[in-house]
């Protein structure tokens, strides 16, 4: 195992143990509305500190993008881990217990080892560059499809643009008269390590952070899926706008997207 996702599956099982064992005590979390429909809790930023102090331990010198924290410069600026202590926290805040721990290791730009890790039910997500991605060590593999037919597609709603809700919900129209249902479950981390288990067929969403995908992507990808944007390029951690499924899953997807986004969500 690569030593960094050693670390990185070490500081998802601390925040982790520290998210589940809060909600035994639901009066100590503090929730805080930190912009359009997106909160934050003193949870979240107990499990970052956690996450940064076991990477710091090991590698002190490495840059840090952290949900809640912002961009800490290390001196070493070509590996960046990319954290979210908290992937689902409007699920958490209400007691929903579907929740993860995001964790990938950039280096000079790539995606080099990732960990999405549930608390509620134990379940760890990784994936190595090259190497394949596992489920509590077992190797997953995405399901090939022919077409949409008879699909689960799991999805977000762009909560903090509703802006682009009308063409959304168009795209999601098109997309229903195919498949056979969706999954709207609150944790874009978890959505595409289902995705990668097979649980889910294909994934799509707009407007996510790098935080929100950086290493369920990578677990994805490396469970065989095709990652793009909207506009079917590779520019997704940067659009924040997202598609996942096998290659022809995501050239259907593609299909609807096209035809019913609107110009500011292809770009």
């Amino acid at each position: 195992m690569h030593p960094m996702l050693n670390i990185a599956i070490r500081a998802a099982r601390k925040a982790g143990n520290h998210i589940a064992k809060s909600l035994e005590n639901t009066d100590k979390i503090e929730s805080v509305q930190k912009g359009t429909n997106d909160f934050v809790t003193n949870i979240d930023k107990e499990a970052e500190a956690l996450i940064i102090d076991t990477i710091k331990n090991s590698y002190p010198d490495h840059s840090i993008v952290a949900e809640e924290s912002g961009l800490m410069e290390g001196k070493d600026s070509d590996v960046q881990w990319i954290i979210d202590p908290l992937d689902g926290t409007n699920n958490f805040v209400r007691g929903i217990p579907h929740f993860s721990v995001s964790i990938a290791v950039r280096i000079k730009g790539k995606t080099e080892v990732a960990c999405v890790y549930d608390p509620m039910i134990n379940e760890l997500f990784t994936a190595q560059r090259g190497a394949g991605a596992q489920l509590n060590n077992a190797r997953m593999r995405v399901k090939q499809l022919k077409d949409l037919q008879g699909t689960v597609l799991a999805t977000g709603f762009p909560f903090k643009q509703k802006q682009h809700s009308e063409s959304y919900f168009k795209i999601m129209s098109a997309l229903f008269v195919e498949c056979a249902d969706f999954r709207r479950t609150g944790s874009a981390a978890l959505d595409l390590c289902y995705l990668a288990a097979g649980r889910v067929d294909g994934y799509f969403e707009l407007g996510l952070k790098p935080w929100d995908m950086a290493a369920g992507e990578l677990i994805a990808r490396e469970a065989g899926a095709i990652v793009t944007d909207f506009a079917g390029g590779t520019d997704y951690m940067k659009s924040g706008n997202v598609v996942a499924s096998s290659a022809r899953g995501v050239k259907s997807m593609l299909k609807h997207i096209r035809e019913n986004g609107n110009e500011a969500m292809m770009k």
